[in-house]
């Protein structure tokens, strides 16, 4: 299973790059325990997990990845103590300012979804610049789910389609699945093949829950800070190993 490092590629999995998935998303978890493992503050594992995003999304743009989805800020996060949630808009806001050169130099384009308007207006600022930087960028779409709730797209897609009825815009008779794709904040991407979970939980977390219907999950108990190139060179590797069928037989 495990290849010899090839000086070329630097594959340590025995992946196939002709059958890469278009698009992963990941639930980047696990920074809170990595800090409390290490008997440091959970600003430190959020510290952490920035320099991890860092490294993944080169991976994946080297591997081929067309799009990026990481799980930053859900809806639900707000919950989380103020000192720690104004750290983790901190922490974005530094993040869009000091790698969106970086990011526009290797020709990554920059998106977000989520209710991003309710974000503090700083991190509204760097965010709207870094998407206007980087939008004609042909590389890996990294994008940002921020303020982001599957529940509350759905809802808001199909109150946006209610209206569009009322208009005329659309009628009734023609709402099928690919309709309510259109109005999902994930319109312009395909759904993602494959979604990664780290820090050993298993479950959805909100996150995704039309797009991922026939999405493969991969769970590992690595903690998000320890999550790197070689780990996703994994999840892929599993990814590839697994029977396909949508549903169908094969």
């Amino acid at each position: 299973m495990i290849l010899e490092a090839n000086m070329n590629n630097n594959l340590i999995y025995d992946i196939d790059l002709s059958k890469i998935p278009k698009h992963i998303a990941i639930i980047m978890d696990g920074n809170g325990r990595w800090a409390k493992s290490r008997f440091l503050p959970r600003a430190a594992g959020h510290k952490a997990g920035v320099e991890t995003i860092r490294e993944i999304v080169k991976e994946a743009s080297r591997l081929g990845i067309k799009h990026l989805t990481l799980y930053a800020f859900s809806t639900e996060n707000w919950k989380r103590p103020k000192p720690e949630v104004d750290t983790l808009m901190k922490l974005l806001s530094m993040y869009l300012q000091n790698e969106v050169n970086e990011l526009h130099k290797n020709n990554v384009k920059l998106t977000a979804i989520g209710i991003t308007k309710e974000l503090p207006s700083i991190c509204i600022e760097k965010l709207n610049y870094a998407e206007e930087l980087t939008k004609n960028n042909a590389g890996i779409n990294l994008n940002l789910a921020l303020n982001y709730g599957g529940r509350a797209d759905i809802k808001n897609a199909f109150i946006d389609i209610l209206k569009d009825y009322k208009s005329g815009k659309i009628d009734i008779n023609d709402i099928d699945e690919g309709i309510i794709k259109n109005y999902l904040s994930t319109k312009s991407i395909p759904d993602p093949e494959l979604v990664i979970r780290t820090s050993g939980e298993q479950r959805l977390s909100n996150f995704l829950l039309w797009e991922v219907a026939y999405s493969e999950f991969y769970y590992t108990d690595i903690h998000w800070p320890d999550f790197n190139k070689e780990e996703l060179q994994k999840a892929l590797f599993v990814y590839q190993n697994r029977d396909r069928r949508f549903g169908g037989l094969k």
